[in-house]
């Protein structure tokens, strides 16, 4: 979700205190009637014949098809984002991005109904597949590259990676992993005010572990078991404790707008922008950028914006709520991701019924997040097994889909892949490995054949 001109202006001027900050969370409520919700949705990309890695630059690279689909007619016309002369996405109808390994983004547009959304998700990966067929490059919905080492994939040459490249490597032993190897669907929600973004949150957070195994779509790493349903969620839990996890401040009394702003200052940066060009904070705290400055430059607003994109969470405040925790899926099931969060976010019975399936300890929520890492909907919660939990949680959503429904408009058939997920007993990542050992034999085309998009 894009903010308008006069939003984006606001953001230049200096911070002067800390209820700037709360203001700019408070800038993000809207009444019931406006909300929204709008989907980023990234893609793993391999080379046909031979299973190659996609590369960045060169004849059939990323670059070149990004190139390309800038020349597809689009309303409005497609608009080329460079730096430093290279390609680093798409501005059009929505948006198309990279992440650091060449992992194709499409950014999708704020909208009401999910047929609206569905249909974007159509119309890109149409265009992709027609763009991308005669380079020989074929788009996989799976949470992790399932062929090649790290050493083998793309590196995008943009300054936000090589710097978040430096970093992060002293914060998690698999932080590389996570920016070049990961593929995920997030999904964006609005709130009426405070006391809404809160239940929203704490909502989200507590049935993480849950929704995930629904998704849980990464159980291939260099062509073998990857030990995980999920490595994509083992990956995350060791990139940067700082930034990520399941944000255990939501559930304390206290907590709101200034609370989260409290925990994001303390954050250390990445990097500030000037002049379009990105400079290294080395791990300064965005607490003590706002409070002395760095070489002259005064913390801004732009810059706390900025600062909160770099913030991974599970869930995550900007001026939207932003769920995090899916894996990339194929093609099926790809629009009952943002389906599910609709039926639990937007009704509110459904968000007091969601929260009561899961009212753990922060650490009773931790291990079983590591425990749907490993086993998927085999893992285990307090009290029982996961998975009827998962079953009432689709259904949960299902009934709050038919609540909302606009104007007679049924949207409840979205949740029906998770309902055969939850009814199977057995996450995407489960089958792919069930699938990879028996009738699939091993054979790198016959995944591709499944989870291409």
């Amino acid at each position: 979700m894009t903010l308008d001109r006069e939003a984006s202006a606001e953001l230049e001027r200096p911070i002067e205190s800390l209820d700037d900050l709360v203001a700019y969370f408070r800038s993000g409520e809207k009444p019931r009637e406006r909300w929204r919700l709008g989907v980023e949705h990234e893609k793993l990309g391999v080379r046909l014949p031979g299973v190659q890695p996609v590369p960045y630059d060169g004849p059939g690279g990323v670059e070149d098809l990004l190139r390309r689909i800038a020349r597809e007619p689009a309303e409005p016309a497609w608009q080329v984002i460079e730096e430093d002369g290279h390609v680093m996405g798409l501005d059009g109808p929505g948006s198309v991005s990279l992440e650091p390994g060449a992992q194709l983004e499409q950014n999708g547009r704020p909208l009401a109904a999910l047929a609206e959304v569905c249909a974007e998700f159509q119309e890109h990966l149409a265009l992709l597949r027609r763009v991308s067929e005669p380079l020989g490059i074929a788009w996989l919905g799976l949470g992790c590259h399932p062929f090649h080492k790290l050493e083998e994939l793309a590196r995008v040459p943009r300054e936000r990676y090589r710097i978040m490249r430096q970093y992060l490597p002293t914060r998690g032993g698999l932080a590389l992993d996570m920016m070049h190897a990961t593929a995920s669907v997030q999904a964006s929600y609005d709130w009426s005010d405070e006391a809404d973004l809160v239940a929203k949150l704490r909502m989200a957070l507590a049935v993480t572990p849950i929704a995930s195994a629904l998704f849980a779509n990464s159980s291939l790493w260099e062509g073998r078991p990857s030990g995980f349903v999920s490595r994509r969620m083992a990956i995350w839990r060791d990139t940067d404790p700082d930034r990520c996890g399941l944000l255990p401040i939501a559930f304390e009394p206290d907590f709101g707008y200034r609370r989260y702003a409290e925990w994001a200052l303390d954050v250390p940066m990445f990097f500030i922008v000037r002049d379009g060009a990105y400079h290294a904070m080395e791990g300064m705290p965005f607490r003590r950028f706002w409070r002395e400055g760095h070489e002259g430059e005064r913390a801004t607003l732009a810059d706390w914006d900025r600062h909160l994109t770099t913030l991974f969470p599970e869930v995550r405040i900007k001026r939207i709520l932003e769920v995090r925790n899916a894996d990339a899926v194929p093609p099926d099931l790809l629009c009952a991701m943002p389906a599910l969060w609709k039926g639990l976010l937007y009704d509110d019975e459904a968000r007091r019924a969601a929260a009561a399936l899961a009212p753990w300890s922060v650490a009773e929520r931790d291990s079983v997040h590591l425990d749907v890492a490993k086993r998927g909907l085999a893992a285990r919660a307090p009290g029982g097994p996961l998975l009827p939990l998962a079953r009432e949680l689709v259904a949960i959503a299902r009934e709050g889909l038919r609540r909302l429904a606009p104007a007679g408009v049924d949207e409840t058939g979205y949740v029906e892949p998770l309902e055969a997920v939850a009814a199977r007993g057995t996450s995407p990542g489960e089958d792919v490995l069930q699938r990879w050992q028996g009738a699939w034999g091993g054979l790198p085309e016959r995944l591709i054949e499944h989870a291409r998009y």
